[in-house]
């Protein structure tokens, strides 16, 4: 028996639709927005008339928008949130993101659900229960290694979709209680205040200084870009690109590179893959995910705990692309350099020196290997030097630098009152009856004709075949052609709407078990339907959600990043010795306690 050809989806963030649109045009399958309100980015929320718009332009590429609405719910927020829901689905919107069990108890539309990252979906019992629970895509923890999203694969047939680009929580997500704690300001309600890109030294036992004023929460970038093929074939079928903070140059970039990763891949395995919608997207630049906002890159945990470096402990800005090295001190605002890459006027650029401090500058002039600086800079001969922003790169992504269309075939055949004109993309098929006189031409018609019924124009479509089905070398006006071709093209298209169909929700035949007889405030119940939930799926004792409860002694964070193991001192190594507990992160007057769960591999995070 055949197995199955699996959809691949490469799937790009919005902030908004005009970013929306580029990501489609530079080959997304699917892209992800921000509902008006209840994102878990509550500075990227969209207009559902905004979101309408998207849908309107992605269907028909057969793209999917996502809708996050991903945020844990207050009791009053049910109604409102339940109105917006409506609004989407009439939008057109395929698929809600979402957190909060409690819209699982509401009466909603079909629309489908997809289990936000939020949810903490890391094992595969967590991930089969929410496939039953009707969630029809579950989006998986970042920290899970090839090894852990095979073995959740193997025990559900949900889609099963992976971060692949970008930035990275340190903390499991939906488990992270750090900027409410501190600012109250909750990540689960999308206003998160990046406490893990603060500075922080770190103090032991004996009041020592391990490190002073660094990042050490403070993750590089996610970048999975040449070990795509590994995670199709551990089970995954969607890869997310994070960012719905991010601009729309960005969006251009990243999502241009990951599709021609992926078309490599699913055109060397077209008896097991296809991509999850259509068209072809032809770019104007070279896609190159360093000359986009990273802070460095890491693979996190994809083969497990490492030995690579997977913080950036001097700063959180970006680092961007190596450069090359300073060569020749001239004075302090001139140098020359040695490197692989050519430098413009206008480029920013930064470095790291000798006691750990971050620097940026701008190129004022840039002649050859000779640099002048806008400012001075205490450079010094060997260091090493980034490019954090390509001026040349960055200008030419302000322009139009993409273009998708569907390829279709035409025919022009003959009828007894007149001529027909049939459109075809392989899926929708329609025949345009075209009444005229019939007369035959003097001279000959065949490319004359061709190349009118080939002017597809602003239309997303491109004609790759145009046939001349004719018995005769009739003459057809150019004027009928053209307005013919333009019928025809309404329709086809019209055709091809009325033909997509948007996923719908999953159909739950039994309610399933919950994992535990009880749960704690890290389940994140805001309200009473979220609770509801829960105890209709088999949980006796349910906590308040971090955020209504305030647990004195609760945990703040809970990591797979570990301190101890950065530092070359695990507690499982004779090193471990060599850092004297209880050790403390202090940032200004704020002091966090760190302990560790070595039987699971976890640094938790609690504030003194």
């Amino acid at each position: 028996m055949m197995k199955q050809r699996r959809a691949i989806e490469l799937l790009a963030p919005a902030k908004n639709v005009e970013t929306g649109i580029e990501a489609i045009l530079h080959g997304a399958d699917a892209v992800y927005i921000g509902a008006p309100r209840y994102g878990a980015r509550a500075a990227a929320g969209c207009t559902v008339a905004d979101i309408e718009r998207l849908c309107n332009f992605a269907h028909t590429y057969r793209a999917r928008v996502y809708v996050a609405l991903n945020t844990i719910l207050y009791q009053d927020e049910l109604e409102d949130a339940r109105h917006i829901i409506y609004q989407l689905y009439k939008a057109g919107v395929d698929a809600l993101i979402v957190q909060d069990m409690a819209l699982l108890q509401l009466d909603l539309p079909p629309i489908a659900l997809h289990a936000s990252t939020q949810c903490d979906n890391r094992t595969p019992e967590k991930v089969k229960f929410l496939a039953d629970a009707g969630f029809s895509q579950v989006v998986l923890a970042r920290e899970l290694s090839l090894k852990e999203i095979g073995q959740i694969a193997q025990h559900t047939d949900v889609p099963l979709e992976v971060f692949v680009h970008g930035a990275l929580c340190v903390s499991y997500s939906g488990q992270c209680y750090l900027s409410a704690a501190l600012n109250g300001r909750s990540a689960n309600r999308g206003e998160c205040a990046q406490c893990c890109r603060l500075s922080y030294s770190l103090i032991d036992g004996n009041g020592k200084s391990i490190a002073h004023e660094k990042h050490l929460l403070s993750l590089k970038d996610l970048n999975q870009s040449n070990r795509l093929e590994e995670l199709i074939d551990a089970g995954a079928s969607s890869f997310k690109i994070e960012g719905r903070l991010k601009d729309t140059a960005y969006v251009k970039n990243i999502t241009a590179y990951y599709r021609r990763q992926l078309d490599a891949i699913i055109n060397r395995r077209q008896d097991e893959l296809y991509r999850a919608s259509v068209g072809t997207s032809t770019i104007t630049f070279t896609p190159n995910p360093y000359k986009s906002f990273n802070r460095g890159f890491t693979h996190y945990f994809l083969d497990g705990r490492g030995k690579e470096a997977i913080i950036q402990p001097h700063s959180p800005k970006s680092m961007g692309e190596p450069a090359g090295v300073v060569q020749t001190i001239i004075n302090n605002r001139t140098f020359r350099y040695k490197g692989n890459v050519e430098l413009h006027n206008g480029d920013g650029m930064c470095y790291i020196d000798n006691n750990g401090e971050f620097h940026g500058f701008r190129i004022n002039r840039a002649e050859g290997n000779t640099l002048h600086t806008a400012t001075p800079q205490n450079l010094y001969k060997g260091i090493t030097l980034y490019r954090n922003s390509d001026h040349d790169f960055d200008t030419a992504l302000q322009r139009p630098t993409a273009q998708r269309y569907i390829d279709v075939t035409i025919t022009l055949a003959e009828q007894p009152e007149g001529y027909t004109l049939t459109i075809d993309d392989g899926t929708t098929h329609i025949t345009h009856r075209c009444n005229a006189d019939k007369s035959v031409g003097r001279t000959p018609q065949v490319e004359r004709q061709r190349q009118e019924l080939g002017k597809l124009g602003n239309t997303p479509y491109r004609a790759t075949r145009i046939d001349i089905d004719l018995s005769q070398n009739y003459f057809i006006p150019t004027s009928l052609l053209s307005a013919w071709r333009r019928e025809a093209i309404e329709w086809f298209d019209r055709a091809r709407r009325l033909a997509y169909r948007s996923d719908r929700r999953n159909q739950v035949q039994q309610a399933p078990t919950w994992l535990t007889k009880q749960v704690d405030y890290h389940a994140n119940i805001a309200n009473k339907l979220a609770e509801t939930f829960y105890r209709t799926h088999g949980v006796e004792h349910t906590a308040q959600a971090f955020e209504l409860s305030q647990p004195r002694d609760g945990e703040l964070m809970r990591t797979r990043h570990c301190l101890r193991h950065h530092l070359g001192a695990c507690l499982k190594t004779p090193q471990g010795k060599n850092l004297v507990a209880p050790l403390t992160l202090r940032h200004g007057n704020t002091n966090l306690s760190l302990q560790f769960d070595c039987a699971r591999c976890e640094m938790v995070i609690k504030k003194l």
